[in-house]
């Protein structure tokens, strides 16, 4: 099948390298772009693309609120904001408005690809910092709220799933957790891309979670993995 993709970015070299990356996949097809948040609604209702690729940064309406407002009209639409913040604040408010995925536009084609595989398939896709920064953040409330100093985190036992996961599972989860990306999981573990897709599939049926962010929030409060 094939996944129709709308862009949506003021800066038109950006915009083109992301449509040149795209292009590259058989099963993308790009149908339309914009360079204002106000044109996602147009677009969407024009050509009912599965995923829109959305800038937060724009002139007039920015991506956030174009998303909040595209999610009201367009309850199933699946938008990926493309940002230079890595920071929590940016991220939650993004989500809060129902963005599907959050990229930094220091990502990767790899990444770009995958997002939007993800996204289009009904899952959600954050950026590998983002989902460490997140992690880290998780940490240090869950410390404040233990009224504890800040080796809170050091004086957890780490207790490994296996009545869950097999061994290898257990590694991919913890490499999820330190933000790794799936070429990131491969290259540690000395295993092909396709093998640790595999692994993540497994880990997200046995834990009953829909992504990768939901599977490492799980894993930290049940003290699975390590937050490093």
């Amino acid at each position: 099948m094939t996944t129709k993709i709308v862009i949506i970015d003021d800066h038109q070299l950006f915009r083109e390298g992301v449509k040149r990356i795209l292009d590259f996949e058989r099963s993308f097809d790009v149908v339309a772009e914009g360079d204002d948040g106000a044109e996602a609604i147009t677009l969407v209702e024009e050509y009912n693309p599965d995923v829109v690729i959305m800038d937060i940064n724009m002139p007039n309406v920015n991506g956030v609120e174009a998303t909040r407002q595209l999610i009201e009209k367009h309850p199933d639409s699946k938008v990926i904001i493309l940002s230079i913040h890595d920071d929590e604040n940016y991220v939650t408010h993004a989500l809060k408005t129902g963005a599907s995925g959050y990229l930094l536009k220091e990502m990767d084609a790899d990444a770009l690809v995958e997002a939007v595989k993800v996204v289009a398939d009904g899952g959600s896709y954050l950026h590998p910092k983002v989902t460490h920064n997140l992690v880290n953040e998780y940490r240090r409330l869950s410390a404040v709220g233990a009224g504890s100093s800040s080796g809170y985190s050091s004086q957890i036992e780490i207790r490994r799933p296996l009545h869950l996961l097999t061994r290898r599972e257990c590694e991919v989860l913890q490499l999820l957790a330190d933000g790794k990306s799936n070429r990131g999981i491969g290259e540690a573990l000395y295993i092909s891309e396709k093998t640790v897709k595999n692994h993540v599939s497994n880990i997200l049926q046995k834990m009953n979670v829909n992504d990768r962010t939901q599977a490492v929030v799980v894993a930290i409060k049940n003290g699975w993995v390590e937050v490093r």
